[in-house]
């Protein structure tokens, strides 16, 4: 990192952790790919996966893992330029022979190895370049601001920004950080379930168990990461973990526990959002407000299928005011609702009320706000309490021009 370049990192990072990234060869640009993260002492895990039912050999071994050690993890190891899915037999193995290098470098045993891998499906990962990079990487290590954006760095593929996030709170005296990272541009329609890749690491020092962690987590990944879509498509290598030293002497009972569920919802708030304002050829980022709907989860299932859809989204591309493709995505939502009772603002300007098209629509100014880089889309249905807010971009053509050429 450049002395000269202002460090995104600014709060302490929490104690108890080391991070480094070193070249392993697999990127074809030959950018540092191997992502390294050493827990001073075995540290309490909360993790979520992907719900694909086709999973990378990482999410496999990880699961494994964890359900060996109940939850404990001494180092994560990751490696970008490869998802290491969809390879089979030989793939497993790879990603195990990985955390054993990982494991005799620490002198712990493997299953306290946390693997992750994203990009390319279907190619088999060179694990000798893994493995011979281990030592190099272990010998980088460092708890400061610089090593920590070196792993955010290395952990990124299509990317173009890097994505961290940090909050951190004083309770009795004793002062709490977390720090976030992130990955993913494209291939981004996550659905975690507790049990390209979006790919997001979340270190603290606060105390807390496994269980605990994963239940603070899934709740906070419930409407930041299950409410955002780039493409609609859900990744084999979709990965959430939460890692917790314990090294800041406070633990997650009493009034801490709200303290950090608010700051966890920041950070994976944060994290959302930039993995969205980063995606592959976005030039708009649209923010959904659903209200009124019969539920909450009513109230998603419109957001979501708005965001995903290819009209609305090429309409938005060029700030086109058609909305007619909105109403017509909340119609086949699976969602009873009545259009007549239905009111739709796009960057607080009426556009649709009541059945028919607003009195007040004005073209010009709706096009003007849609050609912002970030605006809301209002929708009110008038059915209910159900609400929800999801982020979404627009569809260009470069978002094509990159994924009709990514394998070549």
């Amino acid at each position: 990192m450049n002395d000269s370049v202002p460090s995104s990192i600014s709060l302490p990072l929490p104690l108890g952790f080391r991070w480094s990234a070193v070249r392993a060869g697999i990127k074809a640009s030959g950018k540092p790919d191997l992502a390294l993260a050493a827990c001073d002492t075995p540290a309490e895990a909360g993790v979520m996966y992907t719900s694909n039912q086709v999973v990378a050999a990482p999410i496999t071994v990880g699961r494994k893992h964890l359900a060996a050690t109940g939850g404990k993890v001494s180092a994560v190891i990751v490696n970008a330029g490869n998802a290491n899915c969809a390879t089979g037999e030989p793939g497993i193995e790879a990603c195990h022979q990985s955390c054993v290098a990982v494991a005799d470098a620490f002198g712990c045993v493997f299953d306290e190895i946390f693997p992750s891998s994203t990009g390319i499906i279907g190619v088999p990962l060179p694990v000798e370049k893994l493995m011979a990079a281990v030592p190099i990487a272990k010998a980088a290590l460092g708890s400061g601001a610089e090593s920590a954006e070196a792993f955010a760095t290395a952990i990124l593929t299509t990317d173009t920004k890097l994505k961290v996030a940090q909050e951190n709170f004083t309770i009795d005296g004793k002062t709490v950080n977390l720090f976030g990272c992130a990955k993913g541009a494209g291939m981004i329609g996550p659905q975690l379930v507790p049990h390209a890749t979006m790919l997001v690491y979340l270190f603290t020092d606060l105390g807390a168990c496994s269980a605990h962690l994963t239940a603070m987590l899934s709740a906070a990944a419930k409407t930041s990461f299950d409410c955002i879509s780039i493409d609609g498509d859900m990744s084999t290598n979709d990965t959430v973990l939460l890692l917790a030293s314990g090294k800041s002497g406070a633990v997650a009972q009493g009034e801490t526990v709200p303290l950090f569920e608010a700051a966890l919802q920041r950070v994976c708030d944060t994290l959302a959002y930039k993995i969205i304002d980063d995606g592959e050829g976005v030039t708009h980022v649209v923010t959904l407000e659903i209200s009124g709907a019969a539920n909450n989860e009513d109230a998603t299932a419109i957001a979501k299928t708005i965001a995903t859809s290819p009209l609305c989204k090429t309409a938005w591309s060029s700030a086109d005011p058609n909305w007619g493709r909105l109403l017509a995505a909340a119609g086949r939502a699976g969602v009873a609702f009545d259009p007549g009772q239905v009111q739709i603002a796009i960057g607080a300007l009426p556009v649709f009320e009541y059945g028919v098209r607003a009195e007040s629509f004005d073209e010009a100014a709706t096009h003007a706000a849609m050609s912002e880089r970030e605006y809301t889309i209002a929708i009110q249905m008038g059915h209910g309490p159900g609400r929800a807010r999801f982020v979404t971009c627009d569809l260009t053509h470069e978002y094509v021009s990159i994924n009709a050429d990514y394998s070549t």
